[in-house]
């Protein structure tokens, strides 16, 4: 170990990021100590990311460090950056101190995620559909759960328990699960009738009503 330079150990821990999180990972370690303060990179890992290499000058929150005479510079972590080509990064930034507690260097990590942030774009836009404030509609296994499933629906659409519905919202009821085939599913008609309490002839009566509004109805399975 060299005792005569202070960023010894910091030079090791730029080649470990770098290995450790890979090419879209790079490390940057400026030294503020140097009296030319155009020229702090002084080890660099990956620096195609950002375009820049040994010698070259120093960012925005280095020059913030080398005029912060306060010592109030904490460090920054996980925080999005921007290359002039265009590059999202995530970086962190943390200041490296002597004994006295003054700020002499600095360790840069930014991680390139712009193919990431590209991926969760492309994958929102996929899984967004026209109705994407609804809930996903669940796939059933049997036609038992299918109206099932289409009961619950028409539920929530009118959005009260079915005992508390009044004749115009079970009509709403009735309208929503004759538009959704549920009528076609053997034996569908006495289910509806005992969920919403009403009796097979009230039901017609409901689903003339529907069929107003709604084109024609299904022939309703209330004896299978």
């Amino acid at each position: 170990m060299n005792k005569h330079d202070p960023f010894e150990f910091a030079r090791r821990l730029v080649k470990a990021l770098a290995a450790q999180f890979g090419s879209t990972c790079e490390v940057v370690l400026h030294d503020l100590t140097k009296e030319d303060p155009d020229h702090t990179i002084i080890a660099i890992e990956n620096g195609y990311i950002s375009g820049r290499s040994v010698g070259d000058g120093p960012s925005k929150i280095a020059l913030e460090a080398i005029h912060d005479t306060e010592g109030t510079l904490t460090d920054r972590l996980c925080y999005l950056t921007k290359t002039r080509d265009g590059k999202i990064l995530k970086s962190s930034t943390v200041f490296i101190r002597d004994e006295k507690g003054r700020v002499i260097g600095i360790l840069a990590i930014n991680n390139d995620i712009t193919l990431t942030v590209a991926c969760e774009h492309a994958l929102h836009s996929y899984n967004t559909s026209l109705q994407s404030t609804k809930e996903p509609e669940p796939i059933s296994t049997n036609v038992s759960d299918l109206l099932d499933s289409l009961i619950d629906q028409s539920i929530r659409m009118v959005g009260k328990p079915a005992a508390l519905m009044d004749k115009g919202e079970k009509v709403r009821a009735i309208r929503f699960l004759n538009d959704s085939g549920a009528f076609l599913i053997t034996k569908s008609g006495p289910k509806v009738c005992q969920i919403f309490g009403i009796s097979k002839y009230t039901l017609y009566s409901y689903l003339d009503e529907a069929k107003q509004s709604s084109g024609s109805v299904q022939d309703t399975d209330t004896d299978s």
